[in-house]
Formats: C-alpha cells, structure tokens, sequence
C-alpha cells in the first residue's frame, strides 16, 4: 500500500468517527431538547423521558432539525406555551454545543 493509499484510508476513517460523533451529538442535543421542551408542557418522570425519546426517534429521518423543531413549536402552540422561534432554535444551538462537549468527554 502506497503513502498515498495510506493517508486516503487515515482520513476516510477520521470522516466516518467525525460523523458518528456528530450524530450521537445530535441525538444527546435531540434528548436534552426533548426534556427542555417537556418541561415547559409541564410533563414530568416518564412523561417527559418519551417526549424526549420520541424527539431522539426523529434523528435517523431526513431533515431531523426541522422536525424536531417543528415539533416542539406545534407542540407549544398547542399548550399555549410562549416561546418564540427564535428562543426555539437558540436553545436548539446551545443544548447541540453542550451535547458535543459531552460526547467529546466521553
């Protein structure tokens, strides 16, 4: 195997652990949000555990993001709960910051 074929293979491997990190963040980001989210519907114990399952559920479809956010901003329309959707995607943003940090420590 030649240096080149080498160094082909080094960062064919790095892509797929960057991937795979970034989707356990984004499912840890998905199960935070989720538990956010029930919070402010007022579930609790394993009310609020499925609410947030269900949100984690939505990352192996295509465009997870917007379903995870559309979502919570029905599911807030629906109890009257007073977020908008830019308090919305800026939660979204910090829980996926803390959840990349915490996949990283793992």
């Amino acid at each position: 195997m030649s240096t080149f074929d080498n160094r082909e293979e080094s960062f064919e491997k790095r892509y797929v652990h960057e991937q795979e990190l970034q989707f356990r963040a984004e499912a840890r980001r998905n199960r935070l949000f989720g538990l956010w989210a029930a919070e402010k519907l007022g579930k609790t114990g394993p009310e609020a555990e499925a609410y947030a399952e269900a949100l984690v559920a939505a990352e192996a479809s295509a465009n997870a993001d917007e379903l995870v956010f559309s979502r919570v901003k029905d599911d807030f329309a629906a109890a009257g709960v007073d977020q908008s959707d830019h308090q919305i995607r800026r939660t979204l943003d910090e829980l996926l910051d803390k959840a990349r940090a915490e996949v990283q420590q793992s």
